[in-house]
């Protein structure tokens, strides 16, 4: 006989704006006592350094989690020009000094070098992992760490301030998934023949979810007393506005419950997501009218 899940059964998205200094796991905590969901996950890490929008995942939205963490993202983030820092953020120690200060029609000007498919190689700060241990923990032991590039896409990056009073720019960019935001700070100080590191870091976007969704974890806590957390889930198809919706009938949907194929004419070739009485029921695979499941939901 299976044993019972603890907690209630909650279905759907909750945008957190994350503060600075907790990491994303704690957030996933507070989730859990605010909404005593039966199970938490969330779509793509924040550092203790980061801040901005977390999707948590609640219940049977955890199986859409693949096309969040897979999907665009945008972000601010400041650098400080002159100085590297050996994790490339404000959290490192410093290991090059007194590099020149660009202006910031020097930064405009290499700015388009750095959209589309370039090539990157992730921080050794970063949970890579390399012959199985996780480059972060090489580097913190004081060992050579050796990243192979990745091709990246960054669709956009453009400067939204500059302070040369403290030497420091502010960028925003749009990328998709894989992409470092420590690398490229770095690398935009290397092509400017200087050295810089990341002092603030702000998601402002993951797929679908802006900050417009996201509730902070002060007033998530606030609902306690006023009202329920629950109240303010999203459904599980706010993360899937991208993806083609297919309605069926109860009948190809009992097909789908037990892992069978349909055949389905109209539908779009790829990934989509099939709804049954305006309900989500699976995330499935298109292919010359043939759908096959690869998510049911449990709902």
């Amino acid at each position: 006989m299976a044993r019972k899940r603890k907690g209630d059964k909650v279905n759907g998205w909750l945008v957190i704006d994350k503060p600075l200094g907790i990491t994303s796991a704690k957030v996933v905590g507070a989730i859990k006592r605010a909404t005593n969901a039966q199970k938490v996950g969330h779509g793509g890490t924040l550092d203790p350094l980061a801040s901005g929008i977390l999707p948590i995942g609640l219940g049977e939205a955890t199986k859409t989690m693949p096309y969040i963490v897979d999907a665009t993202k945008g972000y601010d983030f400041t650098v400080k020009w002159g100085i590297e820092t050996d994790s490339l953020d404000s959290e490192g120690t410093a290991i090059h000094e007194n590099g020149a200060i660009p202006t910031q029609s020097a930064i405009q000007a290499i700015l388009s070098e750095f959209t589309g498919t370039i090539s990157q190689i992730p921080p050794a700060y970063s949970a890579i992992k390399i012959d199985g241990k996780r480059a972060y923990a090489l580097a913190r032991e004081g060992k050579d760490v050796e990243i192979k590039p990745r091709n990246i896409e960054i669709q956009s990056l453009s400067i939204i301030d500059n302070t040369p009073e403290t030497h420091e720019t502010t960028f925003r960019v749009q990328c998709g998934k894989g992409t470092y935001v420590r690398s490229l700070a770095r690398d935009l100080a290397y092509k400017l023949g200087t050295y810089g590191y990341v002092t603030m870091l702000r998601r402002t976007k993951v797929g679908p979810f802006t900050l417009g969704h996201a509730i902070s974890l002060e007033n998530l806590n606030d609902l306690s007393h006023s009202a329920r957390a629950v109240d303010y889930v999203l459904p599980i198809t706010t993360a899937l506005d991208d993806i083609p919706a297919v309605a069926v009938t109860e009948k190809e949907a009992d097909d789908i419950r037990f892992g069978r194929s349909i055949q389905h004419s109209t539908a779009k070739q790829g990934t989509i997501v099939l709804i049954v009485n305006d309900t989500p029921l699976a995330m499935a695979h298109s292919e010359e009218g043939q759908i096959r499941p690869l998510r049911v939901f449990n709902i």
